[in-house]
């Protein structure tokens, strides 16, 4: 009786000791992982890096320190359920904005805390033109939105309004206008648990503020890759390279347009690649896309440098990930390419030495030594005789040298003397003695 009393208190001492830590937060892991900027496929690569490096050193809390005006909504989509998937608990901390596909992440998370300040919504789909997509795209992110919501115990009426102005919420917005939540109203309506000045007061407010925290910063190829794959940047980068690899296949050799069309398409395949988008099948058709546009240097017909092309083009498709969005890209590029290959002909052609190559600049006149017949001046007074009529052209003989000549007048008979009154390159201009 007395072992089983002594084992029963060392096991009390032992919860008892432990328990403290876990109400304090003394030995706990929090991962503090930032999401600024723009939503870009190159965050998910980034952010599921981080996630996964939480997982494995055990974290007990991941804290999204969110500053973001939303961006593209497939990755906000893909990073939603990333979050979802991971069995730690998380938290956004909107520390400014939350806004479009920003708003859809922090809906995923199981906590929401926000600064004085932040704001969270406006949280419709917009084009690449600024207007807003059509009802297709809107019902698929109404239904991502308000899933999210309802996922962790949230309004999904007030998800929905921030996405469609149709709801009607005359408590927290204006008609007809989208719902943007400011800390306060997020606090009253639920979608916050708490407003905090900064990650120190909520590790606070959470009960870790002795915690051991960690911040994961984002390496130098994963913020390259996350430039690169902004919808913004993408155009350019391919408008670069298709310019410059236009302007190598019209001059001789290979120079600097074709040095820089090549980085500028490595450096997308690049980014996608560290993003996870770029596959293996998609580098392999673009190397054999520039293998067949090299051959095109040293095969005539085009053939090559067509399919090389064409190859190129389908391998950005397939790294791009959607379709849609590179195809657009792709006519984004190649409209800018031709646009600014026609302004640098017409501007700088002859200026700059790289359009010598694209741009004949030389005449073939007589004052630069080019002729295109023998004149002959030494005939200028010569005597001959028609051996056929000149009408007005025909042919005389003068000495033993039968010339074509072209008659003066209208008509000259044959067998009769001419003189040789003209000379202007192949034309000899006679006139009846």
């Amino acid at each position: 009786m007395r072992r089983v009393l002594i084992v029963i208190c060392m096991l009390a001492a032992v919860i008892l000791s432990v328990l403290p830590a876990q109400a304090d937060g003394k030995g706990a892991n929090v991962y503090v992982i930032p999401i600024n900027g723009e939503v870009e496929k190159g965050l998910h690569a980034y952010l599921k890096r981080a996630i996964t490096s939480a997982e494995e050193n055990k974290a007990d809390l991941i804290i999204f320190d969110m500053n973001t005006p939303g961006g593209e909504v497939i990755a906000a989509r893909d990073i939603g359920n990333l979050i979802l998937n991971t069995k730690i608990r998380t938290a956004t901390f909107v520390n400014s904005w939350a806004i479009s596909a920003g708003s859809y992440i922090a809906l995923n998370t199981e906590e929401i805390y926000m600064t004085p300040n932040a704001t969270m919504g406006a949280s419709a789909v917009i084009d690449q033109n600024g207007n807003t997509a059509g009802e297709k795209a809107e019902s698929m992110w109404i239904a991502a939105m308000t899933g999210a919501a309802e996922e962790h115990g949230r309004d999904p009426e007030i998800a929905k309004a921030m996405v469609t102005p149709t709801v009607d919420l005359p408590k927290l917005k204006a008609n007809g206008k989208l719902l943007t939540l400011t800390a306060e109203q997020a606090l009253q309506v639920g979608y916050s648990k708490g407003t905090v000045k900064n990650i120190d007061a909520l590790l606070a407010e959470l009960g870790y503020e002795d915690a051991n925290v960690h911040t994961v910063k984002s390496t130098f190829a994963e913020s390259l890759a996350r430039f690169i794959t902004n919808p913004v940047v993408v155009p350019i980068l391919l408008s670069i390279a298709s310019l410059g690899l236009v302007l190598e296949l019209y001059s001789p050799g290979f120079g600097l347009p074709g040095g820089m069309g090549i980085s500028a398409l490595l450096l997308f395949f690049y980014g996608h690649y560290v993003a996870g988008l770029a596959g293996y099948e998609s580098l392999i058709l673009f190397v054999l896309g520039i293998i067949l546009i090299a051959a095109e240097f040293f095969l005539a017909g085009g053939i090559a440098g067509l399919l090389g092309t064409v190859a190129v083009i389908g391998s950005i498709i397939l790294a791009g990930g959607n379709f849609v969005n590179m195809a657009i890209s792709i006519i984004i590029a190649l409209f800018l390419s031709v646009l600014l290959t026609i302004i640098m002909l017409k501007v700088f052609g002859k200026r700059m030495n790289i359009f010598k190559k694209l741009i004949l600049t030389d005449s073939t006149n007589t004052e630069s030594g080019y002729v295109s017949n023998v004149n002959r001046l030494e005939l200028i007074g010569r005597v001959g005789v028609t051996i056929t009529p000149l009408r007005p052209s025909g042919t005389v003989k003068m000495e033993d040298e039968r010339l074509d000549v072209v008659a003066e007048g209208s008509f000259i008979e044959n067998n009769t003397k001419v003189k040789v009154v003209k000379v202007e390159g192949s034309r000899i201009v006679v006139r009846e003695m």
